[in-house]
């Protein structure tokens, strides 16, 4: 563990400006610094603190290249259709969502060359409703160590799309199963505020489809 110094960003400056990096350098990354990751991976919740996750670092190109082609596949099948005949994102304008899916197609292109994957596994029977919530908090800790590192990743299932094929070319056993790809390196670009619709678009209170009368309300000034 590290004693942050005070002119690296906050928690929520750090929260309110990990965007998904799509578009990351293929220099390598320091293996103190993917411990790092790790390490904050396993800090996370998890149900009965069981542990149950198991997380795979890939470098090997010939694994990443096997993968990276369904992806690649399931991107141009399945996602790209599915963007191109939809509407933006909420809280994102034509031209921002356009740049999404522009450097959503770059990672397509490039996946292999992101010089190291996490993929977030968890053991132990077929997926269901519930079990996410025991590796989702560990992704979330990941991608945000990752930006306090200044280093760029995204959180994508696309591969899932052909799963028995990709968790067979990662060597998953039958009873282990992946829930994530975390693709990592040194971004190409800069890191920046999230495009997020405003809170009152989501939030209720008491009950369904009552506003939260709360959100009027200016939040508090930062600590002095």
């Amino acid at each position: 563990m590290t004693e942050a110094s005070s002119d690296e960003p906050g928690i929520f400056e750090i929260m309110h400006t990990t965007r998904s990096m799509r578009r990351l350098k293929p220099d390598p990354v320091p293996n103190a610094l993917i411990r790092q990751i790790l390490e904050a991976g396993v800090t996370a919740a998890n149900g009965g603190n069981m542990q149950r996750w198991r997380f795979l670092v890939v470098k090997d190109p010939k694994v990443k290249e096997t993968v990276a082609a369904y992806y690649k596949r399931a991107w141009k099948e399945d996602a790209v259709p599915r963007y191109r005949a939809g509407a933006p994102s909420p809280g994102t304008s034509p031209e921002r969502f356009q740049r999404m899916l522009a450097a959503a197609d770059y990672l397509a292109e490039h996946l292999h060359e992101a010089p190291v994957w996490i993929v977030p596994c968890l053991e132990g029977a077929a997926p269901t409703r519930s079990t996410g919530s025991s590796i989702y908090p560990a992704v979330q800790n990941m991608l945000l160590a990752a930006r306090a590192l200044g280093l760029g990743a995204t959180l994508t299932t696309l591969h899932l799309r052909f799963e028995k094929e990709t968790e067979a070319a990662l060597g998953l056993p039958p009873d282990v199963h992946s829930y994530a790809l975390l693709p990592i390196g040194y971004p190409m670009g800069r890191f920046g505020p999230v495009g997020r619709a405003p809170l009152a678009d989501f939030v209720y209170e008491n009950r369904w489809g009552e506003p939260y009368r709360d959100l009027s309300q200016s939040p508090p000034p930062p600590p002095g």
